[in-house]
């Protein structure tokens, strides 16, 4: 066991910090939402690097996946109660993201 293994940060890093998991994350905040409306909504991502993606975060307990027995069968993605405290970390990112990386603001000096 490395020390990382002991830090919050790092335990949390590793879940949040794969490609694409942040934006799955951000666009499941809504509520949710079927696999074909994720892919549209993430313009590159694979349709494989999705499935991936949304298993790992099934198998972390943040997103939760429902299938209905329909004809076709209809599965949708929404967020757990572990994965909806994320929000914050998100809601944070998208801030920093208006002040820090919009045209200009990297000369911006904070308030």
């Amino acid at each position: 066991m490395s020390a990382n293994d002991d830090c919050p940060v790092c335990r949390t890093a590793n879940i949040v910090c794969t490609k694409w998991t942040v934006l799955i994350i951000r666009d499941l905040e809504g509520g949710c939402a079927r696999f074909c409306e994720l892919e549209r909504s993430l313009e590159g991502i694979s349709p494989r690097t999705l499935s991936l993606r949304l298993r790992d975060l099934e198998k972390e307990g943040i997103v939760e996946r429902r299938q209905y027995p329909e004809l076709p069968p209809r599965v949708e993605y929404a967020l757990t109660d572990k994965g909806r405290d994320l929000l914050p970390l998100v809601e944070e990112m998208r801030c920093f993201g208006d002040r820090w990386l919009t045209d200009g603001a990297s000369a911006a000096v904070p308030a």
